[in-house]
């Protein structure tokens, strides 16, 4: 890109009659080349290198609209600068997404892909590019006045699916089984068609217009897309509407309560489009943004070809909130295109792994696979995965095997790994090492390998989320944007696509001007389908968009967010607003009134669901809010007496032996044994639960953690000043050199200091009793004194492990 640039800029002040050989910048696309007039100036240079050189193969634009052929010629190869003023009018630098040239391929015209989507998305990050390079991407909203509803009586979907069951889901188990359900042979979510009629119900909401029936989904596939009819498509149309007419007629209408004091209404799609423009891909190889939202495929947008497009396999769900959600299936490029990342990032030196992801659970082990460049278990070029509350990070590298070991992994006790929504950014250079960044914050471990280059990586290995390619070590959870650089970001860079977020964002303007007498004036809201079940509301705001207006002295209290006539009943962080318009006002952009976010339950779907605002106070405008009476509660159950005790578990006794011995858990030597003994170690916090193998497990992970200290450089400095190095029998002859063992461990353990062999130390109420830990450590040092001749030979160090597993693989590592 950088030669042809320089060509171009060469060539740029000839005359029209010049010609030159230009590089084909985008080889993938189809070997598209110019051989023409050079670009007259900057902008057409720009156009060539953006839109031309992407979209010039006779697989994409060039096989119609060239010279000679199909208006507007806007990829002919006679002429870049007659190419660049058809092109021009087709593109909108200021917002990308609406260019014609996006619109256009949107709508279905000659997409090179299954997708229409994707090859929008595409252009659009051609567009971006070149955008970003002239200075004229606007990131800015402008706000204009939405739809003007009025809250109306609704129906909403019922709790139970009775009445489903008896009226759509005969029509759907009967002919939508085939596809529509987890036992189907091709089976293809949603499942709708379940045997279970609780999770068709579930999954067939969405696609169900209690309002309209006849503008439903179900009814709207069946008659205009023709999609697998069983008999004529009209009828079967006819018969669909009807048995949603009959669901629907069974559900009561909610009538808004008309002394409520409520705004005007919205559907999620009468919002302004919130641009998530802003992140940093200048350098993006492949991305992942999974608007495609159906299909097999995860089509790769970054527009770098050959692209690495994912074909999802197993249980992998899409979420409407663009994402997928991977429940044991995962998503897997070919070989061929993979190769991509070798070719790329291999030359750099230097990359990024960027993903929005959220973990299913905090017990997922392995590592777990979350991203996965690599060729097995045992040998990767790169892996971002998941151990229960830490995310790991492998790289191969001179430095390395062949499987990335040792890993980076953020430390135990930070926890960073959580089971929601975060975006964790993994970063690598041949100076800084790798790097692994939470919502936008350095975690500030370190690697434990030295940076080298990346000469060793594999070009035969696949790109993999949710899984190893050989389908071992799943991964569970929901990934939402994925990215990968050719270089490594900056924290700067990190934490500006941090404050971007992730997903389609709407702003919903609520008119409050009836109650506020302020012209134009909205309770604006930022709100996103969250996942497949809810909806995010964040950042509500008062605003006026007349210019004009300086509201002063307006009283907002109690607000509620209202969904289909009703008031939401969970998820009402505003209840106990109370804000009052003042002079931080700010013409054009508001009032903030709070910093709280909520989740609102998804009921019909965002294409139906109806929101408005209530609220006790707004302006002049007041409604009384009477709290329901709680019912009294029942007397409690007398249970039996309770331990007051427990029981660490055992990813806890794991972390807690780590931190209190200094070896980390990703050790190799600790990894095979944890592996051996993990299933034997507690998992409930009950005492009473409490079996003798499962302390047989702990002994032997803290044998095990011990060994590794006292075999490691790292015991000079965990027990300063004792002679690993001395007989036996005068290792442990004085209190004070036995104290230079026992006093270290005792820190390590309890976490403060303190000496075991002075009587009038002071202790915690819930410590072990000092003297008896002393008796007990004292006779088994006595116990390893007791050997002559040869039997004596490196038994200091011994003893030191047994002192040490003694310590830690007793009470007080276990109860908690």
């Amino acid at each position: 890109m950088i030669l042809a640039a320089a060509i171009l800029s060469a060539c740029s002040g000839g005359s029209g009659q010049d010609t030159e050989e230009q590089p084909n910048t985008n080889p993938g696309s189809g070997g598209a080349s110019y051989s023409g007039p050079a670009p007259e100036t900057e902008d057409v240079q720009q156009y060539k290198r953006y839109i031309w050189d992407n979209l010039a193969a006779e697989n994409r634009c060039g096989g119609c609209h060239v010279e000679n052929n199909q208006s507007p010629q806007f990829v002919r190869g006679d002429d870049i600068n007659i190419a660049y003023d058809a092109g021009r009018e087709l593109v909108n630098l200021s917002q990308p997404a609406e260019s014609r040239l996006v619109t256009k391929v949107g709508g279905g015209h000659n997409c090179w892909l299954s997708s229409a989507d994707a090859c929008a998305e595409i252009i659009t990050n051609y567009i971006e590019e070149w955008a970003r390079a002239s200075g004229s991407l606007a990131n800015t909203i402008t706000l204009t006045a939405p739809v003007e509803r009025t809250v109306g009586a609704s129906k909403s979907f019922p709790a139970a699916s009775g009445s489903f069951g008896s009226t759509v889901y005969p029509l759907l188990s009967t002919y939508c089984a085939g596809c529509h359900s987890e036992d189907a042979g091709t089976a293809q979510q949603p499942y709708f068609a379940s045997a279970n009629v609780d999770q068709a119900y579930e999954a067939a909401k969405a696609r169900m217009n209690l309002d309209n029936p006849a503008d439903s989904r179900f009814s709207v596939r069946l008659g205009s897309e023709f999609h697998n009819c069983w008999d004529d498509c009209a009828e079967n149309e006819d018969e669909m509407t009807a048995a949603i007419q009959a669901f629907a007629d069974s559900i009561p209408l909610t009538e808004v309560d008309p002394n409520w004091v409520i705004s005007k209404a919205l559907l999620l799609t009468d919002g302004i489009v919130a641009s998530s423009g802003g992140r940093v891909e200048n350098n993006a190889i492949a991305l992942y943004e999974f608007k495609t939202g159906s299909g097999t495929t995860a089509f790769d947008t970054s527009g770098v070809n050959p692209a690495i497009d994912l074909t999802l396999s197993g249980d992998v769900e899409w979420l409407g909130s663009w994402g997928i959600q991977l429940k044991g299936g995962k998503a897997q490029g070919a070989t061929a295109t993979s190769r991509k990342l070798h070719e790329t990032l291999t030359a750099t030196g230097e990359y990024t792994i960027e993903a929005w992801v959220a973990p299913a659970n905090v017990s997922q082990e392995g590592p777990a696979r979350i991203v996965s460049y690599s060729g097995g278990n045992d040998i990767r070029n790169f892996t971002l995965g998941q151990a229960m509350y830490n995310y790991t990070f492998q790289n191969r590298s001179d430095s390395t095997d062949a499987d990335g070991m040792p890993a980076l992994i953020t430390d135990d006790m930070a926890e960073r790994a959580q089971a929601t929504l975060q975006h964790v950014v993994a970063t690598y250079d041949p100076i800084g090492g790798r790097k692994l960044y939470v919502n936008g914050e350095f975690t500030g471990d370190a690697d434990p390998a030295a940076a080298e280059l990346l000469s060793t990586w594999d070009d035969t290995f696949a790109l993999v989320l949710g899984s190893e390619v050989s389908n071992d070590n799943k991964w569970e959870g929901s990934v939402r944007l994925l990215a990968i650089h050719s270089r490594a970001l900056s924290a700067e860079d990190i934490a500006t696509n941090y404050e971007v977020g992730v997903g389609e964002k709407y702003l919903l303007l609520f008119k409050v001007e009836e109650q506020t007498n302020v012209p134009q004036s909205y309770v604006m809201f930022t709100v996103q389908q969250f996942d497949n079940y809810g909806y995010l509301f964040s950042e509500p705001t008062f605003v006026s968009l007349d210019g004009s207006a300086a509201p002063t002295g307006i009283a907002i209290e109690g607000m509620r967010i209202g969904i289909n006539g009703r008031e939401a009943e969970v998820g009402q962080a505003w209840a106990n607003l109370s804000a009052t318009i003042d002079g931080s006002y700010v013409p054009g952009e508001g009032q903030p009134l709070s910093r709280l976010g909520t989740i609102i339950t998804l009921d019909k779907g965002p294409e139906y669901d109806e929101f408005f605002l209530t609220f006790e106070r707004l302006g002049s405008e007041t409604y009384t809010r009477v709290e329901p009476v709680p019912a009294v509660p029942a007397d409690p159950a007398d249970l039996e007496p309770q331990p007051r005790i427990g029981l660490r578990r055992f990813e806890q006794i794991h972390a807690a032996l780590s931190r209190a011995t200094g070896i980390s858990s990703a050790h190799p030597d600790i990894v095979d044994t944890w592996e051996k003994v993990k299933r034997q170690l507690p998992v409930e916090s009950d005492i009473l639960g409490f079996l003798a193998a499962q302390q047989m497990g702990i002994t032997q992970l803290a044998v095990k953690y011990c060994s590794t200290l006292v075999d490691s450089p790292a015991r000079g400095s965990y027990f300063p000043g004792f002679d690993f190095g001395a007989p036996i029998a005068d290792a442990f002859n004085s209190p004070a050199k036995r104290a230079q063992v026992v006093d270290p461990l005792i820190k390590n353990l309890l976490g403060h200091e303190m000496t075991w062999h002075d009587s009038s130390v002071s202790q915690l109420a819930v410590a072990p009793d000092l003297a008896a830990v002393e008796t007990e450590l004292n006779d088994l040092i006595d116990t390893m004194e007791n050997c002559s001749g040869s039997a004596c030979n490196g038994r200091t160090a011994t003893t030191v492990k047994a002192v040490c597993a003694a310590a830690m693989g007793s009470a007080m590592i276990l109860i908690h």
